[in-house]
């Protein structure tokens, strides 16, 4: 009995340690969580505040820093009483315009933006950048093409000297769903790597992008000539748009871990 009571004893003390260990892990995660999410928030509230003025044309991209950036203008709109014109990238850009009471336009009615704000995947040294991994490259390049300001913001994990260094899941491609097959074999015989058809998580079956396209994420390997890559894959039939922003930004804002803001130009 006495030899069961010791084993009983030991068995929960291991296990109050165990518990004791995970919830110390939730902690770590909760806490390095925020300071990702108020490096997001420091860099999106000073992209806003140094590119928006009063009467402005806004493109607004997607990703989690935009909700920020959204946050920072519907609070300029309600404090300072700007009137601001917002454009969407995605259905979820659009969503958090509306969701903020802020002026909702389209490129039919406002073809022309005074800025776009959007996120990024990764920025390399260069302000080339890898978006799309949210599925809404197209579109989100149309919005940022139509602007006179294309600015990034992001947090620290973004921030890269060449691209791959931090996104590793590659560059997305949009495609025609019946190219597909012939776009994949195409890229990997050109550039090498991995082009990957990017499967859906809620579903059986691939992505399907809000234009109903396809996407390849090419894994690629080593440096790059990025524009001359990019023009290169356009020139792919069936290939519609690449997550590959080159040329584009004219800033870009990351949130660092110590509570400052890093700022890039070209």
């Amino acid at each position: 009995m006495l030899g069961q009571a010791v084993l009983v004893y030991a068995t929960r003390r291991v296990e109050r340690q165990i518990a004791s260990v995970l919830q110390k892990r939730k902690l770590l995660t909760s806490c390095k969580m925020s300071a990702v999410e108020s490096a997001k928030k420091l860099a999106a509230f000073k992209a806003v505040d140094n590119h928006v003025k009063d009467g402005f044309k806004v493109g607004i991209g997607s990703g989690s820093t935009v909700v920020y950036a959204v946050e920072r203008l519907a609070e300029l709109v309600q404090k300072k009483g700007f009137k601001v014109i917002c454009v969407p990238t995605s259905f979820q850009a659009r969503h958090l315009i509306t969701g903020n009471n802020l002026n909702l336009s389209d490129l039919e009615i406002t073809p022309e933006l005074d800025v776009a704000i959007d996120g990024a995947d990764e920025v390399d040294a260069d302000l080339v950048l890898i978006k799309g991994g949210g599925g809404c490259l197209l579109q989100e390049k149309i919005v940022a093409a139509a602007a006179k300001e294309f600015v990034v913001i992001a947090d620290y994990r973004k921030d890269s000297t060449n691209l791959g260094e931090q996104w590793t899941k590659g560059v997305p491609i949009e495609v025609v769903p019946m190219a597909y097959k012939p776009v994949q074999v195409k890229i990997e015989k050109i550039f090498g790597g991995e082009a990957i058809l990017r499967q859906a998580k809620a579903k059986a079956g691939p992505v399907v992008t809000d234009n109903g396209n396809f996407i390849l994420d090419w894994v690629f390997k080593g440096s790059q000539n990025w524009d001359k890559v990019n023009q290169q894959l356009m020139m792919i039939p069936g290939v519609v748009e690449t997550g590959l922003f080159v040329g584009m930004a004219k800033v870009a804002y990351f949130g660092m871990e110590d509570g400052n803001v890093k700022e890039r130009t070209v």
